[in-house]
C-alpha cells in the first residue's frame, strides 16, 4: 500500500492526452485514491474520460521498479549514478558528444526536460536528444515553423464550440481525446446547425457526431486540402486584404491548386465526386470553421505538406486567430507541447529558439552559462535507434517511453539496443519490453507522485501535483538528470526543487524576447514556492506579471503578427503524394483504443479498462476478409518485410477495403505475438522525420492454429515461459485475476496437464470435460474449493462468454451446480451473461443493453444512459450503445 502525500483532495493534472484535464485526487486512509474531475479546471470543466476516471486503480506498487539495478541486480543510488556519469562521461571524452544520446517521453515533466535538455545540448554538447513525441506531432511542429515562423498553435478549445463547421481529419477525438470530442458534442447538440466533418479511412466513434464521413484513401490528405484551396479561390472565398497584409506566397500555392480539380481531387482520395463538391461547398459558406488534425495527418511520409496544406485553406480564408477558427493541432500526449517548450526535440531549442540560428545559440548558452551548446541538429527517433545499431551511439538514456514497443520497425529497436555498450532505462515499472535491456535501470516518480507542469495541446500550462509520497527509492526525474550532471562535473544543476526550475525555464523564455517569439512566460518567472504551488491553469504566452490573470485574448494570427522576420506568414506550395500500388497488398493503419495508452504500463494495471477489449485484433474490411479466407474470430497474421504480427480479426464495414487497422498498445507483457511495431516500416517524413505509422504495406493470412483456448485464473499467468509453448498469447487483468486468449500450432495431448501448468498448481483439484469427437475440452481446477482457474478448448475460436466466466472469478466457492455451469461456459438465470464490456466507466456490457432495448424501456442513447448510466460519464461508448439499439430494433422489426 502507497502512503499519501497527502489526505486532503489535491488539483492535479491527468497523464493521459493532450487534453489535459484538471482531476481532483482524494487519497483515503486504506491507500485507495478517489478520483473526479476539476469542475474548475477549464480544459474540461469536470469532465474525465473512461482513462482519467481509472486513474486511481492504476497506483498499485506490485509491478513498480523500486530500486536502481545493475545488470538486474539492486545497487545504492550512489552506485548507479557514478556509473551512468562515468560511462557517458568516457562516450563524450573517447568519441566525441554525439556518441551519446537521450530519447524521452511526452509523459515527462516540463522540469524533467527542461533539465535533460540542458544537459545534452548545452553542457554534453550534443543535440542527441529526441522523444516518442517525434512519433505523434512532429509533422505539425514543421508545417508551424514552415508556415507561421514558429510552433505555434493559434487556437482555443472555446474555438471548436464557436465554429460553424469542425473538419475533423486523422482524428479519432471520441476515442482518443473523448473529453474534447464531449465539448464538441455538447456543442453541437446546443447548435444543432453546426456541422461536423470526419475525414478518416475508418467510420470511427467520432462519426456518432458527424453531418459527413469521407473515408478517404491513406496520405490522400494533401490531395484534398489543396483541391479545397483551388475551390476556395474559384468561388472567390478567400480573404485578399488579410493575404495581401499578412502573408507571402498566395500566388504560387494558387497556381499550383489550379490542376486540382474535384475528379483529380476524386482519383487521388478514392472519394466520390458528390462528396468532395459537398463538403467544398460546405467550407466555402462556413465563416467560421476549426480544422482539427491529429495523428492521421501527422504519421505520414507526407505529414509536413498535409499540415501545411490545410494551413494554406486558412490563411486564404483568413480564418485564424478569430473566435471559432483556425487550423488546431491536438497532440497525442499529456506534455507534448511541455517537450517543445524546452527544445525537447533533437533539431530545437530551447524556449522555441532555433538551433539553426547562431545568435539563439549564443543567447541560451549565456543564460545557462553552458561550456558549448549543441551547433547542428541532432538525431530524429528512428535515426537515433539506427545509430545505435551501427555503433555510433556508444551509450544511452531512455526515460518515460517503451520503444521496443512504439518505435517504428520496432524489431530493429530490439536489436539495436542488444548491441549497445551501454544503456540507462529511467522507469515507473520494473518489468517493460525496454527495461529488459537497460543496463542500468533507475527507479522514477509516477503519476501522483511528480511535481511539476504540462502543456496541453491549447498551450495552456497546468500543475501536476504530489498526493502520494515517492515509494521505494523512486525519485522525481528532473533530480536524476541533475545528480548525473553533477557528477560529470558540471555547474548549474544544483535545483533543489521543481520551482526552481520553472523559474529558470520562465526566465529564459523572456531574454531579449519583447515578442520577436511566440513563446515566453517571463509573466511567470519570480513565482515563490506558494505561488508555483498555487499555479492556475494558464496559456501562454504570459509576457508581464499582470497576464497571469488570464484577462487578455489568447489567439494568435487574427491581425498577422507572424513570427517570420518579416511578420508574414509563409503559403507552402504542397504536392500531393504519389498513390502506392498494393499489388494484393493492404495499408495497415496503427492507432489507439479507447480505454488503453500507448504500451499499457499504466492502463493494462486497470480491470476496468481491459475489459472493454481485451487482446489485439486487425479490423478488416469484410471483402477482404473473403478474399483472404478469413471469418470473424480467425486469428490472422499481419506480414511485413520488418516482421509480423499474429491479432484476432474482427471484420466490419467500419474500414475501408484495401486498408487494416490493428491499434498499438499490446506489448510482450500482455500479448507477445500482437506487437503491431515489429510490422511496421521505418519509412518517415523527410522534413519532420516523422515515422509513417499508418501506411505500412501488409500481407495477411489466416492463422492456421490447431487448437483454440480461453482461460480465467487467479494468479497473473507466466506469458514469458507461454510464449515459448503457445503460438499466441494474450493475457488481460480482470477484476480477481486474468483473462488468457491462447492458440497452439500443435495438438494438446493433455488439457488438463496444460490447465494445471497455467494456473501453477499442479496438485490442484481438477475437473474436466472432454469431447474428443469434436476437440473440445473444459477443465476447472480448485484448491480447497476455491476456483483457480478454468480452461476452455476448442479447434475453432472458443464461444464462451468471456465477461460471464470472468465472473466466476469473484465466487467464494463453486458448488455442483456452479461447477456444471462453469463447464458449460454459462449462467443461469440468476447469474445472466452481461456480454462484452460497452461501457468501461460503469462495466455494462452488451446483453445487458440490448435486453433493455427488446423490452421496450429504452430505444435511444439517453434512455440507457438514465436506466443503466452507460455512455453518462465519458460518452466514448455512445457510438457502440447507439448501434447495438439499431441492430435490435432492426431484429424485432423483421
Amino acid at each position: 500500500m502507497q502512503a499519501a502525500a497527502a489526505t486532503k483532495t489535491v488539483r492535479t493534472t491527468c497523464a493521459y492526452c493532450g487534453v489535459g484535464c484538471g482531476v481532483l485526487a482524494t487519497p483515503a486512509v486504506d491507500g485507495s485514491v478517489a478520483i473526479a474531475g476539476d469542475p474548475d479546471h477549464p480544459a474540461n470543466f469536470g469532465r474525465l474520460c473512461s482513462k482519467g476516471s481509472a486513474l486511481g486503480e492504476t497506483l498499485g506498487l506490485e509491478e513498480r521498479l523500486l530500486q536502481p539495478q545493475i545488470g538486474g541486480v539492486p545497487a545504492t543510488w550512489d552506485r548507479a549514478l557514478d556509473m551512468v556519469a562515468a560511462r557517458f562521461s568516457e562516450a563524450v571524452a573517447d568519441h566525441g558528444p554525439d556518441s551519446v544520446a537521450f530519447y524521452l517521453s511526452g509523459q515527462l515533466l516540463t522540469e524533467d526536460y527542461y533539465v535533460a535538455n540542458k544537459l545534452m545540448k548545452g553542457f554534453i554538447g550534443s543535440a542527441n536528444i529526441d522523444t516518442n513525441s517525434r512519433l505523434c506531432m512532429a509533422s505539425a511542429v514543421t508545417g508551424h515553423k514552415r508556415a507561421f515562423g514558429a510552433d505555434t498553435v493559434p487556437g482555443s478549445y472555446v474555438d471548436l464550440e464557436m465554429a460553424d463547421l469542425v473538419v475533423l481529419t486523422g482524428s479519432n477525438l471520441a476515442w482518443c481525446h473523448p473529453v474534447l470530442f464531449q465539448r464538441l458534442a455538447a456543442a453541437k447538440a446546443a447548435r444543432p446547425q453546426m456541422q461536423v466533418v470526419v475525414i478518416d479511412p475508418r467510420r470511427t466513434a467520432t462519426c456518432e457526431i458527424a453531418d459527413a464521413h469521407l473515408a478517404i484513401a491513406a496520405d490522400g490528405d494533401v490531395a484534398l486540402f489543396v483541391g479545397l484551396l483551388n475551390a476556395l479561390v474559384k468561388e472567390g472565398a478567400i480573404d485578399r486584404d488579410y493575404i495581401e497584409r499578412h502573408t507571402l506566397g498566395f500566388s504560387d500555392a494558387a497556381r499550383a491548386a489550379q490542376t486540382m480539380s474535384v475528379r483529380k481531387v476524386a482519383a487521388e482520395t478514392g472519394l466520390g465526386e458528390a462528396e468532395i463538391g459537398d463538403f467544398f461547398e460546405l467550407f466555402v459558406r462556413s465563416e467560421r470553421v476549426v480544422t482539427i488534425y491529429s495523428q492521421g495527418v501527422n504519421q505520414s511520409c507526407s505529414g509536413s505538406d498535409k499540415v501545411n496544406a490545410i494551413i494554406n485553406c486558412h490563411l486564404a480564408t483568413g480564418r485564424i486567430g478569430r473566435p471559432g477558427m483556425g487550423p488546431f493541432s491536438v497532440t497525442g500526449q499529456p506534455n507534448a507541447m511541455g517537450g517543445r517548450e524546452v527544445g525537447g526535440l533533437s533539431n530545437m531549442l530551447a524556449a522555441h529558439m532555433a538551433l539553426e540560428d547562431a545568435a539563439d545559440r549564443a543567447r541560451v548558452q549565456a543564460f545557462w552559462r553552458a561550456p558549448r551548446i549543441a551547433d547542428h541538429a541532432g538525431l530524429k527517433a528512428v535515426e537515433l535507434f539506427d545509430a545505435v545499431a551501427d555503433g555510433r551511439i556508444k551509450a544511452l538514456w531512455i526515460a518515460g517511453t517503451n520503444p521496443v514497443v512504439s518505435m517504428a520497425r520496432s524489431g530493429q529497436v530490439e536489436r539495436a539496443l542488444a548491441r549497445c555498450p551501454f544503456v540507462v532505462v529511467s522507469e515507473v515499472i520494473a518489468k517493460t519490453d525496454t527495461a529488459a535491456f537497460g543496463d542500468v535501470l533507475l527507479p522514477a516518480a509516477a503519476w501522483g507522485e511528480k511535481n511539476g507542469t504540462v502543456t496541453n495541446s491549447e498551450r495552456r500550462i497546468s500543475r501536476q501535483r504530489p498526493f502520494l509520497a515517492c515509494p521505494g527509492e523512486a525519485r522525481p526525474d528532473w533530480a536524476i538528470f541533475a545528480d548525473v550532471a553533477r557528477r560529470m562535473g558540471f555547474e548549474g544543476f544544483d535545483y533543489q526543487t521543481a520551482a526552481e526550475i520553472f523559474d529558470e525555464h520562465a526566465r529564459l523564455s523572456a531574454v531579449e524576447n519583447h515578442g520577436s517569439r511566440d513563446f515566453e512566460i517571463g509573466g511567470l518567472s519570480g513565482l515563490t514556492e506558494a505561488e508555483y504551488d498555487a499555479l492556475a491553469p494558464i496559456q501562454w504566452p504570459v509576457r508581464a506579471r499582470r497576464d497571469r490573470q488570464e484577462t487578455r485574448d489568447s489567439r494568435f494570427f487574427a491581425e498577422g503578427g507572424f513570427f517570420h522576420s518579416d511578420g508574414r506568414a509563409r503559403f507552402v506550395v504542397t504536392d500531393p503524394p504519389v498513390a502506392a500500388t498494393l499489388a494484393g497488398k493492404l495499408v495497415l493503419n496503427t492507432g489507439r483504443l479507447r480505454d488503453h495508452w500507448h504500451t499499457m504500463t499504466r492502463t493494462g494495471l486497470s480491470a476496468r479498462l481491459s475489459a472493454h477489449i481485451a487482446e489485439p485484433f486487425a479490423e478488416l474490411n469484410p471483402r477482404d476478409a473473403a478474399n483472404f479466407g478469413i471469418k470473424e474470430a480467425d486469428l490472422v497474421r499481419v506480414m511485413s518485410p520488418q516482421g509480423e504480427a499474429i491479432v484476432r480479426a474482427l471484420i466490419t464495414e467500419r474500414q475501408r477495403l484495401g486498408s487494416v487497422f490493428v491499434p498499438m498498445h499490446w506489448t510482450r507483457r500482455f500479448a507477445p505475438s500482437g506487437r503491431i511495431g515489429a510490422v511496421t516500416h521505418a519509412a518517415r517524413d523527410p522534413l519532420s522525420g516523422q515515422p509513417a505509422l499508418k501506411t505500412t504495406k501488409v500481407t495477411i493470412k489466416r492463422f492456421e492454429a490447431a487448437w483454440h483456448a480461453f482461460a480465467i485464473m487467479r494468479a497473473r499467468p507466466d506469458i514469458d515461459r507461454l510464449a515459448g509453448e503457445v503460438a499466441y498469447i494474450a493475457a488481460a487483468r480482470t477484476q480477481d485475476g486474468w483473462r488468457v486468449e491462447l492458440a497452439g500450432e500443435a495438438a494438446l495431448a493433455d488439457p488438463a496437464a496444460f490447465g494445471q501448468t497455467l494456473t501453477g498448481d499442479p496438485d490442484a483439484e481438477t475437473v474436466i470435460y472432454r469431447d474428443r469427437k469434436t476437440g473440445t475440452a473444459r477443465v476447472a481446477m480448485f484448491r480447497n474449493g476455491r476456483l483457480l482457474g478454468a480452461l476452455y478448448l476448442s479447434r475453432s475460436p472458443v464461444e464462451v462468454s468471456r465477461n460471464w466466466a470472468v465472473m466466476q472469478l469473484t465466487l467464494s466457492e463453486h458448488d455442483a451446480g456452479n461447477r456444471s455451469r462453469l463447464l458449460a461456459g454459462r449462467g443461469g438465470a440468476d447469474r445472466p451473461d452481461p456480454g462484452a464490456t460497452i461501457c468501461a466507466c460503469f462495466s455494462v456490457g452488451a446483453n445487458q443493453i440490448a435486453a433493455l432495448v427488446a423490452s421496450g424501456e429504452a430505444t435511444t442513447v439517453e434512455a440507457v444512459g438514465n436506466a443503466l448510466r452507460a455512455g453518462t460519464n465519458c460518452g466514448s461508448c455512445r457510438s457502440e450503445i447507439k448501434t447495438i439499439i439499431d441492430d435490435v430494433r432492426l431484429g424485432l422489426s423483421a
